[in-house]
């Protein structure tokens, strides 16, 4: 939030800014070590044949938005000449378990996830509102979450 409060301020003095709020993205080149996000640690670990985890009883949800239509939407922003802020998210709530389920679909993985105690602090649920960015950019996300997940694991098999 101070960052968005210094972009705002300097933006003030007619300085062309804009503030993208993103949701869980995912797609092509997501590192699955470290912080990465759970698509690309659980394709990552399924092409190897590994179980992935799931922290909690998979029923928590995010709002996964593939990582080309975050692109686009940096490209509508940069060339917006209105000043704006809005979230960059598909509006759609989807468990840790379905994505656990459509990445086996993807990779032909047959074993049952390992589960773990949930996380201390983890949100729940999560599910941005778009409709900023439906105004002020004429963004909208494109690609269904199960096209993105087949795109992201083609490119981890490569």
């Amino acid at each position: 939030m101070a960052g968005e409060f210094y972009v705002r301020f300097y933006g003030s003095s007619e300085m062309s800014w804009a503030i993208l709020r993103y949701s869980n993205v995912y797609g092509p080149r997501q590192d699955p070590q470290g912080e990465a996000g759970v698509v690309a640690i659980f394709a990552n670990a399924m092409l190897a044949g590994n179980r992935p985890t799931i922290f909690g009883d998979g029923t928590q949800t995010r709002d996964f938005v593939y990582v080309e239509d975050v692109a686009k939407a940096n490209l509508l922003a940069t060339e917006s000449e209105e000043p704006g802020l809005a979230n960059i998210a598909t509006a759609v709530e989807t468990t840790v378990n379905d994505v656990y389920r459509h990445l086996a679909a993807s990779t032909q993985f047959r074993d049952p996830p390992a589960y773990a105690p949930a996380r201390t602090g983890e949100v729940n649920r999560i599910a941005l509102d778009t409709g900023k960015a439906e105004e002020w950019l004429g963004w909208a996300a494109e690609v269904p979450l199960a096209e993105g997940l087949q795109r992201t694991v083609a490119w981890f098999r490569r």
